[in-house]
């Protein structure tokens, strides 16, 4: 019972009539090392049909699957198996050769002691977007991806692209080739980005992330009403949720890993739980 309320995935919540969904954090940052390809094909096994992830980019143009321009220290190794042990490596400088030839999983990460240890690396946006796609058409399930575009206004030029139309065009040519646009969620703390993504490439649905702001900062900030809100779970209010949807917005908090807030938020109404244990999610959510 409980795999096929994971299948399922999206179900209806009594009051609003929409559906809510479980998106695989980094493909499911507690189980497998975060953004790479086992986690998320194992996302993909447990039954998630949203993949959550982060891209950044190298120093020759390749979109790499990734939540920061650098190695982490906490679990990245160098090709000869020396730990990482400083995040200072800034891979915008690095071709995506060598960012490649670096063990990100076979360290584990203490911060998630049931993540599985294994071998593996930092994967192209491509390769993510080609596994979601082959396991969609074995499965006949709709897979669907939440891109964030790493970028930090103060990083601009440094870690990553000097211009946000130089970072967000790359990312949707990588994009366009692959997935169709009803399958794209594209979210970004730059909302830079999400202004230039509106404007100009406009296709998917953009989802504004935040962490402590509230809806009507957000809208303020951003200027325009994007389809999703997406805030740390820490600070949202179920009078947020409720106005969000007086809006149109859809809510999907972040990153939600204990069954107890899990149980809060769908009896909230929020429309999407984005989690590192999508295997603590069927309980709560119901056909």
């Amino acid at each position: 019972m409980r795999t096929y309320l994971l299948l399922l995935l999206c179900v209806n919540l009594v009051a609003m009539g929409q559906s809510s969904y479980i998106q695989g954090h980094r493909g499911c940052r507690g189980l497998y090392p975060e953004n790479s390809l086992p986690a998320f094909q194992h996302a993909l096994e447990m039954g998630v049909t949203v993949l959550e992830m982060d891209v950044c980019l190298s120093a020759d143009g390749q979109v790499y699957v990734s939540h920061e321009p650098y190695m982490n220290p906490l679990y990245a190794s160098f090709p000869d198996g020396r730990p990482v042990t400083e995040s200072t490596i800034n891979l915008y400088q690095k071709p995506y050769a060598e960012i490649k030839s670096f063990d990100v999983g076979s360290r584990g990460n203490k911060l998630f002691p049931e993540q599985v240890r294994v071998s593996t690396y930092k994967p192209l946006l491509s390769e993510v977007l080609a596994l979601g796609e082959a396991y969609a058409r074995k499965t006949g399930r709709q897979i669907f991806y939440n891109i964030e575009i790493k970028s930090e206004p103060s990083e601009y030029g440094i870690s990553q692209p000097a211009t946000v139309k130089e970072f967000a065009d790359r990312v949707w040519s990588v994009i366009a080739g692959q997935i169709s646009p009803y399958a794209l969620i594209l979210q970004s703390f730059d909302f830079a980005v999400l202004k230039y993504w509106k404007s100009e490439i406009h296709q998917g649905r953009i989802s504004a992330l935040v962490e402590k702001e509230s809806p009507e900062q957000m809208l303020a900030d951003l200027g325009f009403v994007p389809e999703i809100f997406s805030p740390s779970h820490r600070f949202l209010t179920k009078e947020q949720i409720d106005l969000c949807h007086t809006k149109g917005m859809r809510v999907i908090p972040w990153t939600i890993n204990t069954t107890a807030e899990m149980q809060k938020f769908s009896e909230w109404q929020v429309d999407g739980i984005i989690t590192d244990y999508p295997n603590r999610a069927p309980q709560f959510l119901k056909p």
